[in-house]
């Protein structure tokens, strides 16, 4: 059951990216707004998606929110 929560919370955070053009980080923290979730409750779903997790994590570096870490050049 768990799964199909993260499974929607994925979908419905990528639309509002694609959809309105939000970063990932603004619409995490709007959905979270929508659907009266405290962002922590949603954080521990997210740290379970790996790719919206390091979606996260890019934008938090480029944004210097968190400490940049070493990537291999593609």
């Amino acid at each position: 059951m768990l799964v199909g929560i993260r499974e929607e919370i994925n979908f419905e955070i990528e639309k509002m990216v694609k959809k309105y053009g939000l970063s990932y980080i603004d619409a995490v923290l709007h959905y979270c707004e929508l659907n009266e979730l405290d962002p922590e409750y949603l954080g521990s779903i997210i740290s379970k998606n790996p790719a919206l997790k390091e979606k996260l994590a890019l934008e938090a570096e480029d944004l210097n929110f968190i400490q940049k870490t070493d990537r291999l050049p593609l």
